[in-house]
């Protein structure tokens, strides 16, 4: 099973070259040691929930992957090439504890933009359609993904008990985090404003108002 997503990456220049190049090594030397974690760590029984969170949590990092390289596509604009990368990281991440755990995996073959959860579908469709509109609006889809994401993390955390489930939904939680500070800067760089659509409007405020997290995610 391939645990790397392809990027897709067109007409750059040599500067943007070096970043992508060391974003890309960053990236794998983190898959690298949190996969070496998962090893690590014993494999438990899963139950129920914890199965369906990994099948959706694949298929959802695989729509933020596939949304965020669509728009560097689009716009040329690096955070959305540098954090889709980091979402093929997580994809990845989610894969490995799949492939641990010997289940089958959702994502398997299917090319950017093709996903076997409907609600997932429609929602790519849509994002994708919202992004294209401009460049302020293709920052708040970023924001709006991270904040999906975050929610349903933080739900899916609240089910599991597996300690390699928990280090990878912990990172993946931080990793977040870490996106959406660098979306809501985009956003309100441009003198715009977001607001919470899944998480608390308490806790997206606390998170943009402090520092990025650092170490694995």
């Amino acid at each position: 099973m391939a645990l790397w997503g392809t990027l897709a990456i067109t007409q750059i220049g040599c500067s943007d070259a070096e970043v992508l190049d060391n974003n890309v090594e960053e990236e794998q030397l983190a898959l690298n040691d949190l996969n070496a974690q998962i090893s690590a760590l014993p494999q438990e029984t899963l139950s129920d929930a914890e199965i369906s969170g990994l099948m959706h949590l694949r298929e959802e990092e695989k729509l933020a992957q596939d949304v965020y390289l669509f728009l560097y596509q689009k716009y040329g604009t690096n955070i959305f090439n540098n954090i889709g990368q980091s979402e093929s990281t997580h994809m990845a991440a989610v894969g490995s504890l799949i492939e641990k755990y010997g289940l089958t995996d959702p994502v398997d073959t299917n090319g950017p933009g093709v996903f076997e959860n409907q609600e997932l579908q429609n929602l790519y469709d849509t994002l994708v359609a919202q992004g294209s509109e401009s460049l302020l609006a293709a920052y708040r889809v970023g924001a709006t993904i991270e904040d999906l994401d975050l929610y349903d993390l933080a739900q899916m955390l609240a089910q599991v008990d597996n300690q390699d489930i928990t280090l990878v939904y912990e990172n993946l939680s931080k990793g977040s985090r870490n996106h959406m500070r660098s979306f809501y800067g985009k956003i309100t760089g441009e003198g715009a404003t977001y607001s919470a659509q899944f998480i608390d409007q308490a806790l997206l405020e606390a998170i943009v108002n402090t520092p990025k997290e650092t170490g694995s995610h």
